[in-house]
């Protein structure tokens, strides 16, 4: 009786609050909205332990794996160790760190890409360091830093973009601005940690000499050769293959105080602002231009693109960030989820697959902790239950080949549980972390700021 007394009167007392009286309901509101990512957090990952442990990555509606390179390196684990840690699941987070020391070794024979190994395995390594003080996962992350050092011994000193772990064996000479700038918060923090400059020296000296490639008007290309310096492909945009350049530009600025940063990330983002930047038919987008020119080639604009916001943001002008942001919610709720790609200028779909990503829901965050604005985690919500609808299956969740037919894929990607997860999560708790004194790699992994 006592509890249905107590069942009414929280009813009687929630129904009968104004919003503007809401703070319990708030409190409540976010309470449960954290509970439930957390719980999809732990079907999604129990069925990875149960169907893929030890294996890079869960195929969920086979039941079975995918190892990368043929040989597992453990890639889910590594990646979700922190997101374990910051969702409370402490018990799980030791016995994964345990498992990873005792079972995982970098000595092996196989040609790695240096890019997705660098943000998933060297990053997950030093971020599960700091949260844990195990000084046997920085010896491990160092020990992959090590072996991928041969990627820069090229002529401009830009990376290849793979590297034989045991060999020191390194292949593709084509390479692209992400894969090129996109490791410098990882082996920076390897330098910072160790000692041992080598490593920040290596990566700073590629992304200089990626930027002394820039164009006239101040803008990269998608692909260079690192061996003679030559652009092979001078479109350029924030899309894949660019976009996280111009993050760790800023990013590295922040975390090693180095003002040569700041200073190349002021000139391109000027450069972006002046040629890409697109209002058009009243919303904000980013085009594709040639970077010699400036002059426009598409106006497509794909899912990985959705970072830019939150970086707008983060570097101060949340203003155009929030203006952007509306066209990447548009271009969410317009399908229900958001397709690959799209060309803005006709509202058509160019790829309609949906792979998990966390692009919009990483500026949803930061959008959050920049504003206090609940509208943002309304909307991390709104986007966390459209995951479910389209992307949940019976053994965890997938990749979705066709989000126009609801037709599914098989994969699971490491990066589901590293950052989509993670950043819906900490949307409504981040309790465990300091936002103002860490940085996010890419992949979601928080670096402790050790200026």
């Amino acid at each position: 009786m006592k509890k249905f007394l107590y069942i009414f009167i929280c009813f009687f007392v929630l129904t009968s609050m104004s919003t503007s009286e809401s703070g319990i309901i708030n409190k409540i509101k976010v309470s449960y909205a954290k509970n439930q990512i957390k719980k999809e957090f732990k079907f999604a990952w129990d069925n990875y332990k149960q169907y893929a442990w030890g294996h890079d990555e869960l195929l969920p509606l086979t039941k079975t794996y995918k190892d990368w390179y043929g040989e597992p390196l453990a890639i889910t684990i590594i990646d979700s160790l922190d997101s374990l840690y910051l969702m409370g699941f402490n018990d799980e987070f030791e016995s994964a760190v345990n498992w990873v020391i005792k079972n995982v070794d970098f000595d092996k024979n196989i040609k790695v890409q240096a890019f997705e190994i660098t943000i998933r395995l060297l990053g997950g390594l030093i971020s599960a360091y700091q949260i844990s003080g195990n000084e046997k996962l920085l010896l491990m992350a160092e020990d992959l830093a090590e072996r991928m050092l041969p990627i820069f011994d090229s002529p401009t000193g830009m990376p290849y973009r793979y590297v034989n772990l045991r060999t020191g064996e390194v292949e593709d000479y084509i390479n692209n601005p992400a894969e090129i700038g996109t490791l410098t918060l990882e082996f920076g923090m390897i330098s910072k940690l160790t000692g041992n400059k080598i490593y920040y020296d290596k990566v700073k000296n590629a992304v200089v000499n990626l930027y002394n490639k820039r164009s006239k008007i101040d803008l990269v290309g998608t692909h260079i050769n690192i061996i003679t310096g030559e652009w092979t492909n001078k479109e350029s945009h924030i899309d894949g293959a660019i976009d996280s350049y111009y993050e760790y530009l800023y990013k590295s600025w922040l975390l090693f105080g180095d003002k040569d940063f700041f200073n190349m990330f002021k000139t391109s983002f000027n450069a972006v602002e002046k040629y890409l930047s697109d209002p058009y038919h009243g919303m904000l987008w980013y085009k594709h231009v040639n970077a010699d020119t400036g002059e426009p080639i598409s106006r497509h604009i794909g899912a990985l693109c959705w970072f830019y916001p939150g970086l707008l943001a983060f570097a101060g002008n949340i203003q155009k960030a929030e203006e952007l942001a509306k066209s990447g919610y548009w271009m969410w709720n317009n399908w229900g989820i958001e397709p690959e790609q799209i060309d803005y200028s006709t509202k058509e779909v160019l790829n309609p697959a949906y792979i998990l990503r966390p692009e919009l829901i990483e500026s949803t965050y930061y959008f959050w902790k920049l504003t206090g604005d609940n509208i943002y985690r309304d909307k991390a919500y709104n986007m966390f239950n459209d995951l479910k609808v389209f992307a949940k299956c019976d053994n965890g969740y997938t990749r979705v080949k066709n989000i126009l037919t609801g037709e599914k894929d098989n994969l699971m990607d490491s990066f589901f549980l590293a950052e989509t997860l993670k950043y819906l999560y900490l949307t409504f708790d981040d309790s465990k972390l300091d936002f103002d004194n860490i940085i996010f790699n890419t992949e979601a992994h928080p670096f402790m700021d050790i200026q």
